[in-house]
């Protein structure tokens, strides 16, 4: 760490030095301009950056399967680059197919230009536009909703349903996706904090809190899965399911409201409160447990009890959101 001495220069002018080894660097001489940014008692400098957009240039020629190309695409996203150009010698139809269809599961990324040697894709909406709050709230509800669904689906043979539930998966991860790219995009340009209107640390606690959203949605959409397979479930096993699910739901459901809350006090004494009911779940989720057991279908009654791993899971992580929220709200050092 370097320290330097505040000047004061016509009577009313704060001025300071910067290290030279710093400006040299950052290519940052006579007559360049620097840009600061004020976030509560610290001041960040950055050079100006002259080019409006990130590009990221990514070499495809050895990316042929889905997942790989796919990942690729989704990994140059979230990494913050405005503009990324996928380049190979020859970009075959599949690769386009590809790169199009991993386009469409991606907030404000679309197809620019496609040549027979590259593919450009530009992210269209500027960071101003993008609201994490907006962005989690969602989250929080379609990922609750699919939970809710998936266990009713189960209860009610319903395939159709089920397979609705399984759709919705996609809307999550897209928001996940954006909610991601913009945190790193935070982390790397203090501009784009104040462009959105949320101090670092509170994108972080979002972000966190979107990972876990993401996870319950994943775990709703394997509730489907098995839902749309395994046939009718007895009345008694099918409402403890319906039970456990709604002490398991209602964990994340409050911890999200004490993430969201406005007042630190009220925040914590929600975080607490979802916190508590864990031991609740547990039980609950033992005495599912050894109910199914008693299904002369071993087969059945392991699949019943993914579906209860899968709800303590779900109760699991809005624990992880509650501990967000405490973070959130705990006093800042002075």
């Amino acid at each position: 760490m370097e320290t330097r001495k505040v000047q004061v220069t016509g009577g009313s002018t704060y001025t300071v030095s910067l290290p030279k080894g710093w400006a040299t660097e950052n290519e940052v001489s006579a007559g360049s301009i620097v840009e600061f940014h004020s976030e509560e008692d610290f001041l960040l400098l950055s050079p100006r950056d002259e080019e409006e957009r990130t590009r990221g240039v990514l070499d495809v020629s050895g990316l042929t399967a889905e997942t790989e190309l796919t990942r690729a695409v989704m990994t140059m996203y979230v990494s913050g680059f405005d503009i990324i150009e996928l380049e190979a010698a020859r970009i075959t139809a599949a690769q386009r197919r590809i790169v199009r269809d991993a386009t469409q599961g991606l907030v404000g990324l679309e197809v620019i230009e496609e040549t027979g040697e590259r593919v450009v894709l530009q992210d269209l909406l500027d960071s101003s536009e993008l609201s994490v709050h907006n962005a989690i709230t969602r989250m929080r509800l379609v990922s609750l909703t699919m939970t809710e669904d998936a266990v009713m689906a189960l209860v009610e043979n319903d395939a159709d349903l089920a397979q609705d539930v399984r759709e919705r998966d996609d809307d999550v991860d897209r928001l996940w996706y954006m909610v991601s790219r913009v945190f790193r995009t935070v982390l790397r340009d203090p501009t784009t904090a104040t462009e959105i209107g949320f101090p670092r640390e509170t994108v972080f606690d979002y972000q966190s809190a979107a990972r876990q959203l993401e996870r319950i949605a994943d775990h709703a959409d394997k509730i489907a899965g098995i839902a749309s397979e395994i046939g009718d479930v007895p009345s008694e096993e099918a409402q403890a399911l319906d039970e456990l699910r709604e002490i398991a739901v209602s964990v994340p459901e409050t911890a999200m409201d004490a993430l969201l809350a406005d007042d630190s006090d009220e925040a914590v004494e929600l975080a607490n409160e979802a916190r508590s009911r864990i031991p609740e779940v547990d039980r609950e989720a033992r005495d599912v447990d050894n109910l199914i057991r008693e299904f002369d279908d071993p087969q059945r009654a392991h699949r019943l009890g993914l579906i209860v791993d899968s709800l303590s899971r779900t109760a699991d992580y809005g624990s992880n959101i509650a501990e967000s929220a405490l973070q959130k709200a705990a006093p800042r050092p002075s």
